[in-house]
């Protein structure tokens, strides 16, 4: 059930996916059309991954030389040796090694299209993941009040005279916290036979066009008066297309996963040109406090899952690579010592990826120092040596070409690290 308030709150209406399988076919022209005209001009695009639950960033991308991570892992240690017993990790620059399960990262490393930024994470150490993740997605980590969301923000900073309702999209069942605020964002589960949810009444995605614009006049919140508006136009734009199944190009094959699918439907909101420029998905399970897993089991399917759907996203993009930059998050990481139920418990900092033509990479970037205790934070986390902001802001900076930090992160005054290239 959805509330008014909530969608007040979150400042986007939420349009509903009802069925998980089959392809969007009012997409079908548009996305087959590709070469014609579209209605905005080409501009760059974010896609954002949130891993919620915090991914064990040790052991994604491992510090395989560190005998203290070593010792406080006995059964969960990794090792890029070829005469290791299970898979070896991906041996990136002899310190650090890639999950074997994300072996389709490697190429994009190698050819310096991947950065990797190690030991990001919150200023704020609180290890819900409730916080965590709000902290994270308003961008300001000691501020519970803030109202909008750092997406939404840098939605509103875009400075463009023809706004797409399409502009901020989440392929999410609703709006996230990140996309909070004024600025025009929506929240769809699933292009095909979609829906519309207001106040907890649903109805099929071919409800009279009358209906809604009632509704949408008869609202007394100036607010949802306004979102309700650009749904509206976005649902218009979008079945204006006739029906045809979109197939992914280049050989692209996506998983049959949330992720997989998000990313798919994406790709397809890319190629119709209908002005997205920040778009949002989600991959949930990494809060793996038993049975982790090595080289199998639940972290290896994610990882995969993961490095799996971005790089056919990735392939599926072809011609409008230069134009998109991929990047993960996570609010938090995992303890550097594994647990007596052979997992990891709440930690700090974790890794995030980021993919892309502009990004300088290659590269581990940040600052991991050895995984003595006296270097952990408490006595038992890798500790967060790189700000989270200081990354989000440097991609949104050189990619989006947004310059105006105090809006996007108004508690942030530190350094960027170089994670992108300069142009």
């Amino acid at each position: 059930m959805t509330s008014r308030r909530g969608f007040i709150k979150a400042g986007g209406l939420a349009l509903f996916g009802m069925s998980l399988g089959g392809i969007p076919g009012f997409l079908a022209d548009a996305v087959a059309g590709t070469n014609s005209p579209g209605l905005f001009k080409k501009k760059k695009i974010l896609v954002c991954i949130f891993q919620r639950g915090a991914m064990d960033g040790l052991m994604a991308v491992t510090p395989f030389t560190d005998e203290y991570l070593k010792a406080a892992r006995p059964t969960l240690f990794m090792s890029a040796a070829k005469t290791a017993t299970g898979k070896p990790l991906i041996d990136l620059d002899g310190r650090f090694g890639l999950h074997p399960s994300m072996e389709a990262f490697e190429p994009m490393f190698r050819e310096k299209r991947m950065a990797i930024v190690h030991g990001i994470g919150s200023p704020n150490n609180t290890r819900s993941h409730f916080d965590a993740q709000d902290f994270m997605e308003s961008g300001t980590p000691f501020n519970k009040g803030t109202e909008s969301g750092w997406l939404n923000r840098a939605v509103g900073l875009l400075g463009h005279e023809t706004v797409s309702p399409f502009q901020g999209v989440s392929l999410t069942s609703s709006l996230p916290r990140s996309f909070y605020g004024n600025n025009a964002a929506v929240a769809i589960s699933n292009l095909a036979d979609f829906n519309i949810q207001l106040r907890g009444n649903q109805t099929g995605a071919n409800m009279a066009s009358k209906s809604f614009e009632d509704l949408y006049d008869q609202t007394s919140s100036g607010l949802l008066k306004n979102t309700g508006k650009e749904s509206f136009d976005a649902i218009k734009m979008l079945q204006k297309t006739d029906t045809k199944n979109y197939k992914p190009e280049y050989s692209a094959i996506y998983p049959n996963t949330t992720l997989g699918n998000s990313l798919k439907q994406i790709a397809q909101l890319i190629k119709m040109d209908v002005g997205l420029e920040v778009a949002f998905a989600e991959s949930g399970g990494w809060d793996t406090h038993f049975n982790q897993g090595k080289d199998t089991g639940v972290f290896a399917r994610n990882v995969g899952d993961l490095s799996d759907s971005m790089m056919a996203f990735w392939t599926d993009m072809g011609k409008y690579q230069d134009e998109v930059t991929v990047m993960t998050m996570t609010e938090f990481g995992r303890t550097v010592a594994q647990n007596g139920t052979g997992g990891t418990d709440h930690g700090r900092a974790s890794c995030n990826f980021i993919l892309g033509n502009g990004v300088s990479g290659g590269l581990v970037h940040g600052i991991v120092n050895p995984l003595a205790k006296e270097n952990l934070e408490d006595g038992r986390d890798l500790a967060v040596t790189t700000d989270f902001r200081a990354v989000f802001s440097e991609v949104a900076n050189k990619h989006l070409g947004i310059n105006n930090n105090k809006v996007l992160f108004p508690d942030w005054t530190g350094k960027q690290i170089g994670v992108m290239r300069s142009v």
